[in-house]
């Protein structure tokens, strides 16, 4: 679905220091938004292209794989919401919010429509307008109602941002303003819902560097959001993510802790990240030199308490990220993760969940043949039934 890129980043000049964390909007306390320890999430059922690609199995005599498919198709995922206009999204939001109350579930829900989305890349689309976008959140909020629902607000929202995509330009006129405006305000209506938990994006361990996504996390409205969530549609390591999205939530509250005489107040470029720690080096594809980092949070956090809380998509990190070029785009060799639940043992982990939907593919993005599959592979968003069938036969734990 989305263009989840592994690059280097560091502070950048789009980084307020001393950001206040925003002004409250007419939301319903934390604690009533908290995923207990009995949720069990909504199964949306198989997708039309595993239908067919199972049906296609059986009938050329492979059961074995047609079950492994089935079985990876009846494990809970996310629901994207991509389009339409206000009145379709809230439709297809009460539709879903429908089935998961009949089933007693949570039902995942993806609000994927920002103003120039994904660089205007293989997922290129969303609301031309900041009026058109706030509209449409209204809708798919009005949705959900006053249901219990999880909402992934805008992968790689954060992660590439209008001036990582070259912008504003006349044919890309859309600026990091705007985004964090747009983005605020849709925390903000969204938490009107009683019983939502939304979550910002926060990259993955391979992309941001701690304070980078910290920063650009409180100016976007984090703190008053449910969290962030991490790794949604790409493919690093559950320890990796675990560790990654701790030092983020306790860089948030380092840089906001007024105590101490205040000197550390908007500073998340102080924070060592999985790229760097004064403590010793620190290389970001060796988890053990992430100790270093570690180390400078044991001595620098002080009496601030990190609270800022996060989910991580584990739909197709059970292999781990591939080694070679644009790895997070239909990599080969890879296997669905850790089934979607509350039980993380990561004090601030909320949940693993599946948000990338396992078998639709990443997009067009090596040429007319894909030389790791030998085939063309289908636009973003489609099934794509080779990599579908690796990801489910590759799974860890196993299906």
């Amino acid at each position: 679905m989305t263009r989840a890129r592994s690059v280097l980043a560091v502070v950048l000049g789009v980084v307020v220091l001393g950001i206040a964390p925003g002004v409250a909007g007419s939301a319903t306390p934390a604690a009533d938004r908290s995923l207990g320890p009995d949720t069990q999430f909504f199964a949306p059922g198989a997708t039309a292209g595993a239908l067919a690609q199972i049906a296609s199995l059986r009938a050329a005599g492979d059961g074995a794989n047609a079950d492994l498919l089935a079985a990876m198709e009846a494990v809970p995922r996310a629901v994207w919401i991509t389009q339409g206009t206000p009145a379709e999204a809230r439709e297809r939001v009460k539709d879903v919010i429908r089935r998961a109350a009949r089933e007693q579930t949570v039902p995942v829900l993806v609000a994927y429509n920002i103003p120039g989305r994904d660089c205007g890349g293989f997922s290129a689309g969303g609301a031309l307008t900041s009026a058109e976008y706030d509209a449409w959140i209204d809708g798919f909020a009005n949705g959900i109602g006053g249901h219990r629902a999880v909402v992934i607000l805008e992968p790689d929202g954060l992660g590439l941002l209008p001036s990582d995509c070259g912008g504003p330009n006349p044919g890309y006129p859309f600026t990091n303003a705007e985004r964090y405006a747009q983005l605020n305000a849709a925390v903000d209506r969204l938490q009107q819902q009683p019983h939502t938990s939304v979550y910002l994006d926060g990259t993955h361990s391979h992309w941001l560097s701690v304070g980078d996504a910290a920063a650009r996390l409180v100016t976007a409205g984090v703190m008053r959001a449910q969290g962030f969530f991490l790794n949604v549609s790409n493919f690093r390591a559950t320890q990796d993510g675990a560790k990654y999205g701790t030092w983020i939530s306790k860089c948030i509250a380092f840089a906001n802790n007024p105590e101490e005489g205040g000197w550390r107040l908007g500073h998340y470029d102080w924070c060592a990240s999985q790229y760097f720690s004064p403590f010793g080096p620190v290389n970001p594809d060796d988890f053990s030199t992430w100790v270093n980092t570690d180390s400078w949070y044991d001595a620098n956090l002080g009496t601030a308490e990190p609270t800022t809380h996060f989910v991580l998509d584990t739909s197709r990190n059970g292999q781990g990220p591939w080694s070679g070029e644009q790895d997070w785009c239909n990599p080969p060799g890879r296997g669905v993760g850790l089934r979607p639940t509350v039980e993380t043992d990561v004090p601030l982990l909320d949940a693993y969940l599946w948000v990338k939907v396992p078998g639709e593919s990443d997009g067009q993005c090596r040429g007319p043949v894909d030389p790791q599959w030998g085939v063309a592979d289908p636009p973003a968003g489609q099934w794509f039934p080779q990599q579908a069938l690796q990801l489910a036969q590759l799974a860890v734990p196993a299906l």
